[in-house]
């Protein structure tokens, strides 16, 4: 993946490179089957996934040992590209949609990943676990997002920012985000990345 290697060349290993490499040819083999990504986004694989994803590594660069739930992964994203980028950090990732679920559990076993688990079911399914951060890529408005996984955020936590939420947004998020307009921080990710797709992608952390 060159593009991914080009911005974060100092911080890959050769194992890590081939890991994304297999990100490459995993992702399109599935999406013959099923449509994981959208069968014209899937020429767009590393820019529009893989990369979008790893804007949350620009943000923050996670502690060895942290805890991440990635809430609505689909078929792994932002989920599995962070787990390749973050190999001493543990990702739980959940799902209700199943068939989307076996992908990204296909592709985290050809990569090795053996610090990523998943979960099939809805949020208010997972009990017991208590995390530093809680993930999501286009999920779902943030205003219905909060109440359900407040109460899966651990208080503290070793990283450079407290724990929290951090989620992948497009367009506009004023409005949803207005409830915490004190807390809440934005960055526009075309300050992460050169690529026209960027321009309208934003990054929202709320501390919770």
């Amino acid at each position: 993946m060159e593009t991914v290697n080009r911005y974060f060349d100092m911080m890959l290993t050769a194992r890590q490179r081939e890991q994304f490499d297999v990100l490459a040819e995993a992702y399109p083999e599935w999406n013959e089957r099923i449509n994981v990504i959208s069968r014209r986004d899937i020429e767009n694989l590393e820019v529009n996934h893989v990369l979008h994803s790893l804007a949350i590594a620009r943000f923050l660069h996670f502690v060895p040992g942290t805890t991440i739930m990635d809430f609505g992964t689909g078929g792994g994203f932002p989920g599995i590209p962070l787990a390749v980028m973050f190999p001493e950090v543990q990702f739980h990732l959940v799902d209700r949609v199943a068939k989307k679920l076996r992908v990204a559990e296909d592709v985290a076993r050809r990569a090795g990943l053996t610090n990523v688990t998943l979960q099939h079911g809805d949020v208010g399914e997972v009990r017991g676990l208590k995390f530093d951060f809680v993930v999501s890529r286009a999920v779902m408005d943030m205003r219905d997002m909060v109440p359900l996984v407040k109460r899966l955020v651990s208080h503290g936590g070793s990283n450079a920012l407290p724990n929290g939420l951090i989620c992948l947004k497009g367009g506009n998020v004023s409005g949803e985000v207005a409830p915490w307009h004190r807390e809440v921080l934005i960055d526009n990710l075309n300050l992460y990345f050169s690529e026209p797709y960027f321009e309208t992608k934003k990054l929202v952390y709320l501390p919770l």
